[in-house]
């Protein structure tokens, strides 16, 4: 092990330490950036959802946009983990920056909805790399002590993602195009790579050999993918009685099973199970788990139900997010100032756990004609217990293990909150669409024929194909009758959904109160 330094000394005077090499806050401003862009990676397209789906006639693939990325960046954190303790993290870091361009240029260039849905599996796969890697590289270079409060920063950013996202994405669909949301990544990431390359020095790590535990990431690859196909197609593109939904259930099981029993076995594990030995992983884990399901649950489908029941353009359906920034991001960075300050971390989740609790009750409350004061307020809260949760679990997780396990513990929670993640984005995304199709269907042709002759002008519009190219505007210029049986099917189809997610979030707030509080290190190993 190396020796153990503390931060303020002197460079000159330890040799094996990279910390003193370091611009701190130019290297962190590369991380910022590459957090930002794998958080706005997340959010900026849910605005522009409707119009994309709508252009390119695919509203029956509308999930896949958001379940595509979030699926590959699932896949990819575990792998970026293990490698960055063995090899150093950051070539790792430029690559997934690489990627993750790479990906934007493709979606911006594509001409369909699975052209679309494929760039956004190329930026998942570079956004799990600067998602671990960026709160691993912190580890590398800031004693836990000191980490809380840019822990706290780094969990800003999710909240400022969440609303600048959905804004951004707003902007561009209703100015130069949604094509820009890509575009927009572009500069950057150049940027980051620029930095990261220049100014980042870490250490290289396990002798610089890389040992990719290969059937281990074979088997968790296809754990999650099976896992998300079931949870996305069943109900909806299959009965969940079909041969191929029990198909992807029974391969889902396999692939968990087979997964555990490789890394029991295996020399360098891709998610080494003692880690499950540890209180403090595990109970964090699962509230990570948890905190995806409701984040992403959430924010991915909440400014479509925006623009569709409170008939908002995609910009102000993104400015309507901003209650939630104002819960989350000023609760992220104090919460992380004071833990720096005192130490003491252990109440803050589980608070914040409580809180979104709170927060989704007064979600699955919402009404067509709620007022917008109201909206913003219900999303103040949500945001309010996320921002005291999210990243402080993150930094639990870290304070639990040496530097040298760093990459791997944080990417094993960050896997299974992205877990939770997809699973959130895929059921409700799912749930959604289905009871948004029945309702439709049951609602709709009786508005129509309350309209008589005026009707068959819209006949198109809510045909079986025509349905798949319903766009806020079209919803905006319907007749009173037919606009109602819209709204009130959009709604109707998403907030109950919100009461249902309670009970995850109530039980990982009573899970939270047996973490152990431990002593935050005052030192980089």
């Amino acid at each position: 092990m190396s020796t153990v330094e503390k931060l303020e000394s002197s460079p000159t005077t330890h040799e094996d330490t990279h910390a003193s090499k370091n611009n701190i806050p130019l290297v962190f401003a590369s991380l910022m950036l590459g957090m930002l862009l794998v958080s706005l990676g997340q959010t900026i397209f849910a605005t522009a959802l409707p119009t994309v789906v709508g252009e390119l006639g695919g509203v029956d693939q509308m999930s896949w946009v958001i379940t595509a990325f979030l699926l590959a960046q699932t896949i990819g954190l575990p792998i970026y983990g293990k490698l960055g303790d063995q090899i150093g993290r950051k070539p790792l870091f430029i690559f997934a920056l690489s990627m993750y361009l790479i990906g934007s240029v493709v979606g911006a260039l594509g001409q369909n909805i699975w052209i679309i849905i494929i760039a956004r599996a190329i930026q998942g796969l570079g956004g799990g790399g600067m998602m671990v890697l960026s709160q691993a590289i912190i580890a590398d270079i800031i004693p836990a002590r000191q980490r809380g409060k840019y822990m706290g920063l780094m969990g800003s950013v999710f909240g400022l993602s969440s609303v600048l996202g959905p804004l951004l994405g707003g902007f561009f669909t209703d100015g130069p195009g949604w094509r820009w949301a890509l575009w927009f990544n572009v500069p950057l990431a150049l940027v980051a790579i620029v930095i990261a390359v220049f100014a980042m020095h870490l250490p290289a790590r396990g002798g610089g050999h890389a040992k990719l535990d290969v059937w281990g990431t074979v088997f968790m690859a296809g754990f999650a993918t099976c896992l998300i196909l079931f949870l996305s197609w069943g109900g909806k593109d299959y009965e969940w009685g079909s041969a191929t939904i029990i198909g992807l259930i029974i391969a889902t099981v396999v692939c968990a099973v087979l997964f555990v029993f490789v890394e029991l076995r295996a020399k360098e594990p891709l998610i080494p199970m003692t880690l499950f030995a540890n209180r403090n992983f595990v109970l964090c884990t699962l509230a990570g788990l948890v905190i995806g399901v409701v984040m992403l649950g959430t924010l991915s489908y909440m400014p479509t139900y925006i623009q569709m029941v409170h008939g908002m353009s995609p910009t102000k359906a993104g400015l309507m997010m901003i209650p939630m920034i104002l819960g989350m991001m000023p609760t992220s960075i104090v919460v992380g100032i004071i833990v720096s300050r005192t130490g003491n971390y252990k109440w803050y989740p589980v608070v914040g756990m409580f809180v979104t609790a709170v927060g989704l009750f007064l979600l699955g409350g919402l009404e067509t004609h709620d007022s917008l004061v109201h909206l913003g307020l219900v999303l103040f809260v949500f945001g309010f217990g996320l921002g005291c949760a999210m990243q402080i679990l993150v930094l639990i997780v870290q304070n639990a293990f040496p530097v040298t396990m760093v990459g791997t513990a944080t990417a094993s929670n960050n896997f299974f909150r992205q877990i939770g993640m997809s699973v959130g984005s895929a059921i409700v995304g799912s749930v959604f669409t289905s009871r948004l199709q029945s309702l439709m269907g049951e609602r709709v042709p009786g508005a129509m024929q309350e309209m008589g002759p005026d009707a068959a002008q819209y006949t198109d519009s809510f045909s079986d194909s025509g349905s798949h190219s319903i766009t806020p505007d079209l919803v905006n210029q319907l007749p009173d009758v037919l606009h109602e049986a819209v709204i009130t099917s959009y709604n109707d189809a998403l907030v109950p959904i919100f009461t249902v997610l309670i009970p995850l979030a109530v039980i990982a707030g009573i899970v939270l109160i047996f973490t152990r509080q431990e002593k935050l290190k005052d030192t980089v190993e």
